[in-house]
């Protein structure tokens, strides 16, 4: 795999905001479609591995239109979405008014030291032009014995499996992407971002040199995905 950089993409941050403002009507449809049904139960193992209890505050970044913030919300837990595309926060406030959606920059958070009990990002990591930047910015706001959870495209163990997965991507994914959305660009980035992407323990390494602690991870999918998990230090 190459360096953590971000998939080896040239794209500013500005353009790939612009890029999701774009498709962001469509963006929760078009993934159902694309993923077959199982981003539902990635963002439910997501859920399951935040643990946040009633009260706790959580920062959920690149949240997008909120579908990953909701159900802490519903559950009592005070989500803080925050995303850097404009477009997608406007079509989930549309949606959920309820929530207080924050546009950000993973690589300069607004947000004080030690403000949240977990910080969690889903499918954004490969975005961020920084990515060990990012993860101390995460590190920064969160509260000693906090919890991080990262979930992201990975890589697929069985190797059979991942042919096919890589042909997937570099193939059928750009043609399903144009049948349902104008905006393919965007999932074109996406495939190339997710098959330049580290591996499951590359990973795990660039979250420890950020300062996290307990680092582990689990496959979801057979690899597609990963979930990991990570905890800051106690005072």
């Amino acid at each position: 795999m190459g360096p953590m950089a971000r998939a080896g993409l040239d794209k500013e941050p500005s353009e790939v905001a612009a890029m999701f403002d774009a498709v962001a009507g469509k963006y929760d449809r078009t993934n159902d479609v694309m993923s077959m049904g199982q981003d539902r139960a990635w963002r439910r193992a997501t859920i399951a591995a935040i643990d946040a209890q009633p009260g706790e505050t959580v920062l959920d970044l690149a949240a997008g239109t909120g579908t990953s913030s909701e159900p802490l919300a519903d559950a009592g837990v005070r989500v803080i979405p925050c995303d850097l595309s404009v477009g997608m926060l406007t079509v989930g406030h549309q949606r959920r008014p309820d929530l207080p959606f924050v546009a950000g920059n993973a690589l300069a958070l607004p947000f004080a030291d030690e403000s949240f009990d977990a910080v969690t990002i889903s499918f954004g990591l490969r975005n961020v032009p920084d990515v060990e930047t990012a993860l101390a910015e995460m590190l920064r706001v969160a509260r000693p014995g906090g919890r991080l959870v990262v979930c992201e495209f990975s890589t697929p163990r069985r190797k059979a499996f991942r042919a096919v997965y890589n042909g997937y991507l570099t193939q059928a994914l750009p043609r399903v992407a144009r049948a349902v959305s104008k905006e393919s660009e965007a999932y074109t980035y996406l495939a190339e971002s997710i098959r330049d992407w580290p591996d499951q323990r590359e990973l795990g390494l660039t979250i420890k040199r950020a300062g996290w602690q307990d680092v582990a991870y689990r496959n979801l999918s057979g690899g597609i995905v990963a979930l990991h998990r990570a905890t800051r230090a106690s005072a």
